[in-house]
């Protein structure tokens, strides 16, 4: 695997950066291209669902399957990048350990982070879930990382509950998290609230809407998509990493979801008959490398 020697911090390559086809080797002989690539730490409680959404979003896993999964033990970091239209960092970590005590350095972690995805178990009790959740927001005000970070939360696990239900979840977390931070003078940060499930396409909405908001193009893609619409009389546009079916932009109507539904299955359909009468690896082949922690020991 291969990267753009440039080293850009922006999730879209410069070109050629999709590789040069030097092979996988690559990928190991250079650290510093994982460094200053961009970064979104997948945080929470233990068991709250962070590596089942990682796998289903990125790796294609069958949302049953992830019932199999063994609880993350280490901090893991994996590179969505080359044969994909955006590069970032997916950090899984832990949450049974305090990264802000001990041996860890927050300024180490917090490096290049553009996003911090807190995931809340729906189906579970959730204040200790925002008691570590203001604990991280505490961190990277102290770490003073020297640029603005995304709290994004993942109100996740709720394919089981009644519509009602998620609405009175999404309340009660919404207006605590909010408390929290007044009592804490940090009412200049903004938390994001949505609510999820890897068995729909809700988890896949939520990720785009994160990943919109680290895209320094984004109006500009935005006005483009527009331009096309107003000519072609297209109804609804989007712009698709079609590997984790993550939209990138879209037009300036708002999203339908059935239409985006749609849209995903449509992609689906293209991968699977591509692996039958497409070139073997042409689509659905990402280079996705999964890797341990072992430098943020200050």
């Amino acid at each position: 695997m291969a990267y753009d020697d440039n080293k850009s911090n922006d999730f879209f390559p410069s070109i050629p950066g999709y590789g040069s086809g030097e092979g996988e080797d690559d990928f190991d002989n250079d650290d510093s291209t994982w460094e200053n690539k961009p970064r979104i730490l997948l945080m929470g409680l233990r068991r709250s669902g962070k590596s089942s959404i990682q796998n289903v979003v990125f790796h294609k896993m069958p949302p049953n399957e992830t019932l199999f999964l063994e609880s993350t033990n280490k901090i893991i970091k994996d590179d969505i990048s080359n044969m994909s239209f955006i590069q970032f960092q997916i950090w899984d970590l832990p949450g049974q350990i305090n990264y802000f005590e001990g041996v860890f350095d927050p300024k180490m972690l917090f490096k290049n982070c553009g996003a911090v995805i807190f995931v809340i178990d729906a189906q579970d009790e959730y204040q200790e879930a925002l008691t570590k959740l203001i604990q991280i927001v505490k961190s990277t005000a102290q770490a003073d990382t020297g640029h603005s970070i995304k709290f994004e939360v993942f109100i996740h696990k709720v394919d089981g509950l009644a519509d009602e239900h998620k609405i009175d979840i999404q309340r009660d977390i919404h207006q605590q998290a909010n408390e929290y931070l007044n009592e804490l003078q940090l009412d200049h940060i903004q938390f994001s609230f949505y609510l999820t499930s890897i068995y729909d396409h809700s988890i896949f909405e939520a990720f785009s809407q994160v990943v919109q908001k680290l895209i320094p193009q984004l109006s500009t893609l935005e006005h483009l998509i527009n331009i096309l619409i107003s000519n072609s009389g297209i109804e609804k546009a989007f712009l698709f990493d079609v590997v984790s079916k993550i939209y990138v932009a879209t037009d300036s109507s708002p999203v339908n979801m059935e239409i985006y539904e749609l849209c995903c299955d449509m992609i689906d359909v293209v991968i699977d008959l591509s692996s039958i009468y497409g070139l073997k690896g042409a689509i659905g082949k990402r280079a996705t490398r999964t890797h341990t922690i072992r430098n943020l020991l200050p």
